[in-house]
Order: C-alpha cells, then structure tokens, then sequence
C-alpha cells in the first residue's frame, strides 16, 4: 500500500488477494485477463478518490490514463473470444460499456 499524505493509493496485498480468488479461473491463476480487469478496476476507482482531492496531480493522471486503456484492452479482448465472461465480468465490476 502506498500513502502519499496519508491516502492510500495502491491495492494491499490481501485486499489484491480477494479480488484474485474472485475472479480466477482456478485456484493457482493470478493472470487470466479477467483477474487483470478486476485489479486495473480497483486501482483506477482508488486513484479516482485520489483526484478529488488532489485535482493537479498530472503525473499520476497519466498512470491512471495508461490504466484505464490497458483496461479497455483486455476487455476488448475477452469481449472477442469469450462474450459470456465478457458480460458476467462487467456485471461483476459495475462497469458501463
């Protein structure tokens, strides 16, 4: 967990953990696409609480920026070969797309 004047900023490790064993494939996955998207998800709803309080931060808006088109990606790409976990996953994650 990274504090920057005293907010959290990454994911712990046990709050990564949940969401891994939520969204894997199987016991030992840590990075199927789905886990990706659920992960890129939980970093980029902490650093948009990051961004209400700190509106000039532009370095770290670039980090959230690479996030959210790696994020589109793998959903692009899990919506192409499996469109079934494609919706669960979106349900799942409350994303609009």
């Amino acid at each position: 967990m990274i504090l920057i004047r005293g907010k959290k900023l990454a994911l712990s490790n046990t709050e990564k953990k949940e969401i891994v064993t939520k969204f894997a494939r199987t016991d030992k996955d840590t990075g199927s696409p789905e886990v990706q998207v659920a992960l890129l998800s939980a970093n980029i709803d902490a650093l948009q609480s990051h961004f209400k309080a700190n509106a000039k931060d532009h370095h770290s808006r670039t980090g959230l920026i690479r996030m959210v088109n790696q994020r589109r990606k793998l959903l692009d790409y899990i919506k192409k070969s499996k469109p079934e976990t494609y919706t669960k996953l979106i349900s799942d994650l409350g994303l609009r797309r």
